[in-house]
């Protein structure tokens, strides 16, 4: 039914934005997390062709237990009776919540807002090199100002619009089935030597699935600005200027959409550089990002999510709620 599903999202946003993660061994994602690690030493091995083929299956195990758990929840709802219904919305949003991470996003970036606040910057270097694939440890305070933003942009992705885009396609299993592959491609999708095979499949698998979420996010995003009278113009013009840079296909469209949003200039030392604003970046334009992040995720919702759900039910899509 679609007003199930939608009370489905809007349940797992609210909940989120008030009580934000609970705690990593009540969470679905550490779960997968866990399972993931004990399969990854099954697929190591001394030939590329054979690294990567177990990294196909366990991309392909966990997102297929995954779904046919989650399928197999919503089996057990498929009389609509007024119970039934009720315990859906609410077990249905706690668990959507707990692929979505709005609170989370805003809680790692203002740990390290805070030690910069503080003048330590040593502490700040540590705690980003916990949300970001860079190295740290010589960063400047804009530098890492400039890390904390890329990450919360490019994160609204990953930890919002995302799973929320995927929930509205194929419902609960949709939503769970990308964090899978999320999950998978952030522990082992580097391109190192100990993971360029083995994660190779469940990277580009990410890729795939990033794709549309990213762009759409990003001109959200040129919507968001308009409503919390951020730059919007500078924002569109960013993301067809700077938006193709980054070495993902995907992660660039909302970092410079923030980036034109925010009149700032994004850095990644010797990577790239996203918009033509400053570089000297405080706790404002933190401020700012999050404003921007929490009305894009809520604006994502309402007009992205909730019209899908509602065509694909008059066109009767049997794998929504």
């Amino acid at each position: 039914m679609i007003l199930t599903s939608v009370l489905i999202l809007a349940g797992a946003v609210i909940v989120d934005l008030v009580f934000g993660d609970p705690k990593n061994k009540f969470h679905p994602t550490a779960w997968i997390g866990t399972l993931i690690a004990k399969l990854v030493p099954l697929a190591r091995g001394t030939n590329p062709s054979a690294e990567k083929l177990g990294g196909m299956m366990i991309t392909v195990f966990a997102a297929g237990l995954v779904a046919f758990l989650l399928f197999s929840y919503q089996g057990m709802f498929k009389n609509h009776d007024i119970v039934s219904a009720i315990i859906l919305v609410l077990t249905g949003a706690l668990l959507l919540k707990t692929t979505i991470a709005i609170r989370g996003l805003e809680r790692h970036g203002r740990q390290v807002m805070e030690s910069l606040s503080h003048d330590n910057l040593e502490e700040a270097r540590a705690r980003l090199s916990m949300l970001v694939k860079r190295n740290t440890k010589d960063l400047d305070k804009n530098h890492i100002v400039s890390g904390v933003l890329e990450t919360t942009s490019e994160n609204i992705v990953d930890g919002v619009t995302g799973p929320v885009f995927y929930f509205a396609l194929f419902g609960l299993p949709g939503a769970f089935v990308y964090r899978t592959v999320n999950t998978i491609d952030s522990m082992i999708g580097y391109k190192t030597e100990l993971f360029k095979n083995v994660g190779w499949f469940g990277a580009n698998c990410d890729k795939i699935l990033n794709y549309l979420p990213s762009r759409i996010t990003a001109y959200v995003m040129i919507l968001a600005a308009i409503l919390v009278g951020a730059d919007w113009k500078n924002s569109l013009h960013t993301i067809r200027s700077d938006g193709k840079k980054t070495s993902s296909p995907n992660a660039g469209y909302p970092m410079a959409a923030m980036a034109g949003a925010l009149g700032a200039k994004f850095e990644k030392i010797d990577h790239y550089t996203l918009g033509n604003g400053t570089a000297q970046m405080d706790e404002g334009h933190f401020e700012s990002a999050i404003k921007l992040l929490k009305v894009t995720s809520i604006l994502f919702c309402g007009t992205v999510a909730v019209p899908i759900i509602i065509v694909l039910y008059y066109l009767g899509w049997w794998l929504h709620a």
